[in-house]
């Protein structure tokens, strides 16, 4: 079969599955995961699985043998496997693919979490990047350590997602035992979120127009955190949250992210606007 059909997915988790489903019947998928007992889930839904670390250069390099596009979709099991989980893979990706000459493109799901606290003020793709802790600067230095793979043969695509939604992680699930307590700030911090049918669809989407370059991959309408919650849990009859404005607001970002770029590039959201019983 053509390299041309073959695509690698490096993580296989909530976003990475999803993808790999839609990816499955037309094209050939290998996905990759840390953990043994996931192999006969992954069966499943993928025609190969190896059992690969993001710092195991052999097994990635085995891993893009005639491969065209390579899927980076990681997560940190904990907020302490950061460096291991996406500097250490990219950077073992970025040495590798100057062995794999038939990739293509990379796509990387990566954070809006890198713009940090701008205080509610509007970002895009041009905007600093400035991370609130050592985490996002992580998530940033990884999407350095991508692009400077980039060249005439080689795309690479770091789509910056917003908070992840839908089938099985529905924001009553994520919000629920939040209602009826109280919470630090006033709740007027930006919301971003994005359905995770977007994300397979962006994802897509980039692979068919081998996009390169950053886009934020967000919903068109950002909300604040209060007005979220209360359409969450109005719409599951839940009391609302108590605000204490006396108290610091917790949360390290507040942006109102633009996914003009995206939207410009031709690809049409799903679900432009949060839905709150999804």
């Amino acid at each position: 079969m053509s390299a041309l059909t073959n695509v690698a997915i490096i993580g296989c988790g909530y976003v990475g599955k999803a993808v790999a489903q839609q990816w499955r019947p037309m094209l050939t998928v290998t996905a990759t995961t840390t953990t043994p007992d996931r192999v006969s889930e992954l069966e499943s839904v993928v025609q190969n699985v190896q059992i690969v670390k993001g710092n195991d250069e052999a097994g990635v390099r085995s891993l893009l043998q005639n491969q065209a596009v390579v899927l980076l979709s990681v997560g940190a099991p904990n907020a302490n496997a950061y460096e291991e989980t996406y500097l250490q893979t990219a950077k073992t990706l970025v040495t590798v693919l100057k062995q794999a000459p038939t990739v293509q493109q990379v796509i990387y799901t990566g954070s809006y979490a890198v713009y940090g606290d701008r205080q509610g003020d509007w970002v895009d793709e041009n905007s600093e990047v400035t991370p609130a802790n050592r985490n996002g600067e992580i998530l940033a230095e990884t999407e350095q350590v991508l692009l400077s793979a980039a060249s005439d043969t080689l795309k690479v695509c770091v789509l910056r997602l917003g908070g992840i939604y839908g089938a099985g992680r529905e924001l009553i699930k994520i919000f629920g035992r939040a209602a009826g307590t109280t919470r630090p700030g006033a709740g007027d911090d930006a919301a971003n979120w994005v359905h995770l049918e977007d994300i397979v669809g962006a994802i897509d989407f980039a692979r068919q127009h081998s996009l390169t370059g950053i886009y934020n991959l967000v919903g068109n309408v950002p909300v604040t955190t209060r007005e979220l919650l209360e359409r969450v849990f109005a719409a599951h009859n839940l009391p609302n949250v108590v605000w204490d404005a006396s108290q610091t607001s917790t949360r390290p970002y507040n942006a109102r992210v633009s996914n003009q770029k995206l939207r410009e590039a031709g690809y049409q959201l799903l679900y432009p606007e949060i839905v709150e019983t999804v």
